[in-house]
């Protein structure tokens, strides 16, 4: 239940722990536990129809000509420990924040078809999209449009 308001809320971990009378330790354990899981399980957009991965989501897409929308998300988290070599790295340079960054694919009515696993803050959306294979897969799959914001541009596909 924690780890979908998580998802759903944006909730801090130090809220949840004070919701459901916790340690903030235990809400992060267990957050970092199930998210695993509900990636694996993937997401049902009709019956029978469960897309688990990128290439599955593309191909439902370009199947009958939909729309899609992409967008990098940032999400706040605490300040990894002193000491670690890539301590840096989560700072977001658009928020100048420590945080983590996630990209989102959602279709034309803003369902939620693909969540990436995150990345660093520092990671740009077209960097983080070029990493997940998102341009050989258009490139390589039938006509869709996905409508993107400027932090896309020069993706070529």
């Amino acid at each position: 239940m924690a780890t979908l308001a998580s998802l759903r809320l944006g909730t801090t971990h130090d809220v949840l722990a004070c919701w459901f009378g916790v340690d903030r330790s235990t809400i992060t354990r267990a957050i970092g536990e199930v998210r695993p899981l509900l990636t694996q399980r993937g997401c049902t957009v009709a019956p029978g129809i469960r897309l688990g991965s990128l290439a599955e989501v593309i191909e439902h897409l370009g199947a009958d000509g939909r729309t899609g929308i992409i967008d990098g998300t940032e999400i706040r988290v605490r300040r990894p420990a002193a000491g670690r070599k890539d301590r840096d790295k989560f700072v977001s340079g658009k928020s100048k924040q420590n945080a983590v960054k996630a990209m989102v694919l959602t279709d034309a009515e803003g369902r939620l078809l693909y969540c990436s696993p995150v990345r660093p803050g520092s990671c740009a959306d077209i960097t983080h999209a070029r990493q997940l294979g998102l341009a050989q897969l258009a490139a390589g799959g039938p006509f869709m449009e996905i409508l993107a914001d400027a932090g896309y541009q020069g993706m070529g596909a």
